[in-house]
């Protein structure tokens, strides 16, 4: 309660002693109960005034302690959940760097393979196939060989056309389109490719291989697995398509969205999402002929996809240049380990088609197979 200082209430008067003090109807008495009972009456008052000043006060301070610890709240609930959503980017940006690795890629490819259907030297049909080994099960998309695809190098072109220069270009175009990583490849003959998908069959596939980049012991493995699976439990579809007449031509539009929930069903890869695939689109600065679509091949099996690949604006840059559009900065260091060159810029750009623009220079050199990523 409030104290009041002694110049807050005046002493209670007092009755008058003396000769007249006994009198019941002596004025002096009357004038003096009238006094103290005005006096409590203003004792009342006064305290009820103080009751309510105090109460008032220390609802005052109450209520500032109230909106304070109420805003602490909310500041600490604040910082705590800025806290988890910084550790949550960057962890997920710390396992997107792990899962780009080249042993992650390795992993992740080793029950994937490409079977390639070839007549006469010309690529007919691609399989894209995954194995489920615990559960004995082969999943594939047949991709038509008029199918139009990004093939490194090349630009949107069929994808047929991306084993005229080897079938490292059609497992990069085929990761590529996917973001699945294939490294193994099998060329088989268009016929036995071509009874695979009638008979929902791949036992003997591998029997009769023309040409492949297994080594011995993984091709016994795929055989060895291949030959004791069920038909029930294989399931090869055609990749949905569009068709397109061009004169005399057909070719074939993938179906983007049907395609993204067969690879998210069986592969587990949701496709086009920002935060598990750095984009990328290579330029050729150094106009050494091919030299964009074999750094982007060695960007594929790195873990990145490119959405593009195309002459710069001169050949003469003589360093790589890694230009950082979107993204951390670590990528662009990812990107100058995989191709063993390039100096990363960091350029800002509100533009959502690539996170990174890579122009090559001289210096780069084409990784052989035994330093590719």
């Amino acid at each position: 309660m409030i104290a009041r200082s002694k110049g807050d209430s005046t002493s209670p008067p007092e009755m008058p002693t003396g000769w007249r003090s006994s009198r019941r109807g002596s004025r002096v008495r009357r004038d003096a109960e009238r006094a103290i009972r005005a006096h409590e009456q203003r004792e009342r008052v006064s305290g009820a005034l103080d009751t309510v000043r105090w109460t008032a006060r220390n609802g005052f301070y109450l209520t500032l302690m109230g909106a304070g610890a109420i805003v602490l709240i909310v500041l600490l609930v604040w910082g705590a959940a800025v806290a988890i959503n910084g550790m949550a980017r960057w962890n997920a940006k710390r396992l997107a760097v792990q899962e780009a690795s080249p042993e992650a890629q390795a992993e992740k490819a080793r029950d994937n393979l490409l079977v390639i259907g070839v007549t006469e030297g010309r690529a007919t049909g691609f399989l894209a196939m995954r194995v489920v080994s615990d559960q004995q099960q082969v999943f594939g998309i047949a991709i038509p060989d008029g199918a139009f695809i990004e093939v490194p190098g090349q630009g949107f072109e069929r994808v047929g056309d991306s084993y005229v220069t080897g079938a490292d270009t059609s497992l990069a175009a085929v990761t590529n389109f996917f973001t699945v990583p294939f490294t193994g490849y099998a060329v088989v003959d268009s016929e036995v490719y071509q009874n695979a998908l009638t008979q929902q069959s791949v036992a003997g596939l591998l029997d009769v291989a023309l040409d492949t980049n297994l080594s011995g012991e993984e091709l016994k493995r795929w055989k060895d697995f291949l030959s004791e699976v069920l038909s029930d439990n294989v399931a090869l579809v055609p990749m949905p398509v569009k068709p397109v007449n061009v004169g005399s031509q057909t070719y074939f539009e993938p179906q983007r969205d049907e395609i993204a929930d067969l690879v998210a069903s069986w592969w587990g890869v949701t496709i086009d999402t920002e935060d598990s695939t750095v984009r990328v689109i290579v330029y050729n600065g150094s106009g050494e002929p091919g030299v964009a679509g074999q750094a982007a091949q060695a960007l594929i099996r790195g873990g990145f996809r490119v959405v593009d690949t195309k002459n710069a604006d001169s050949f003469d840059y003589e360093v790589t240049q890694i230009v950082m559009q979107r993204g951390g900065l670590q990528s662009g260091e990812r990107v100058r380990e995989v191709l063993g060159v390039g100096e990363v810029v960091s350029q800002p750009a509100d533009q959502e088609v690539a996170d990174i623009i890579i122009i090559i220079g001289s210096d780069f050199e084409p990784p052989t197979p035994e330093t590719a990523p």
